[in-house]
């Protein structure tokens, strides 16, 4: 099975998820956008439509697509309409791009369910998947590949200090 999230900054959300067990793959992407074959620059300048985006692979005997994006909700703001921490834009807003009406309304449900616990609007985007394009080479399992440059991102960025007080 395959699912889809933009949670802001994909070298930050592709960790978490890699995690999970009974998740095979997780590739970093864009989507939502109509431009085909987008290049990372231009989509962080927010000249293509598309979000930074994860594709996530994974045994649905395993995990479920509730259970993923449960994880995915912990390791996102959801009440940010602008974006993810110092990630600013369209590009780094927070998407579920559903594959069947199951996982758009399992998407609504745990929206709902966010916003009654915390009396909040939550800023995530459910649309129809339409299209997926692999992000560079370099993007690709940024988290072990540059653990310095990750670990300073998740500093930088505020993420680390969101999740903690979480």
């Amino acid at each position: 099975m395959e699912a889809y999230f933009a949670g802001g900054c994909f070298w930050c959300i592709n960790m978490p998820i890699s995690l999970i067990e009974g998740v095979k793959k997780v590739i970093a992407g864009y989507s939502g956008g109509d431009e085909i074959n987008p290049k990372y620059e231009d989509v962080k300048k927010q000249l293509t439509g598309h979000r930074e985006n994860i594709k996530i692979i994974y045994d649905e005997n395993i995990v479920s697509f509730g259970e993923i994006l449960d994880v995915f909700l912990l390791n996102v703001d959801p009440f940010d309409e602008y974006g993810q921490f110092i990630d600013k834009g369209h590009s780094y807003t927070l998407a579920i791009y559903y594959n069947s009406e199951i996982e758009r309304e399992i998407a609504y449900q745990k929206i709902k369910e966010i916003e009654e616990e915390s009396n909040k609007k939550v800023y995530i985007s459910v649309e129809k998947f339409k299209s997926f394009y692999e992000a560079e080479e370099y993007h690709q399992d940024f988290y072990l590949k540059h653990k310095d440059e990750f670990k300073k991102e998740m500093e930088e960025s505020g993420r680390n200090d969101y999740l903690k007080n979480k």
